[in-house]
């Protein structure tokens, strides 16, 4: 077993954790558990979806299908995230090109060039 204090790890847990020395004390399915909740919040899982998972999970097996599908929408959810900063990335490696290009003197002023997007990803004109 580990110790550990930290606040925000507390609204994970139903239950209070055992305490030793004033420290509160996480069994390693606890631990498992913490993990597995900061890695949906920091996918970005609302605290109100955690909890709904977390009642579901407390629930029993008889809430597998829901916890199925909030888990799947919560996928999707990351996807769309996913391909949307992937776009955003294509921009700024662009961006970065240009950049590198009139440093290296091949290259007029990156600054503004008429459009911020590569070749590829211009919008169609009409």
């Amino acid at each position: 077993m580990r110790t550990t204090s930290p606040t925000t790890t507390r609204r994970f847990f139903a239950t209070p954790v055992r305490r030793v020395g004033g420290q509160r004390v996480y069994s390693e399915s606890d631990l498992q558990w913490l993990h597995l909740c900061t890695r949906l919040r920091a996918s970005g899982m609302t605290l109100p979806a955690i909890r709904e998972y977390a009642a579901l999970v407390r629930e029993g097996t008889q809430t597998v299908r829901a916890r199925h599908s909030l888990l799947r929408r919560h996928r999707e959810r990351i996807t769309d995230q996913i391909q949307e900063l992937h776009r955003c990335l294509d921009l700024v490696s662009h961006k970065v090109t240009m950049y590198e290009e009139h440093l290296a003197g091949e290259r007029g002023d990156p600054l503004w060039t008429g459009t911020c997007l590569p070749e590829e990803q211009h919008p169609p004109l009409g």
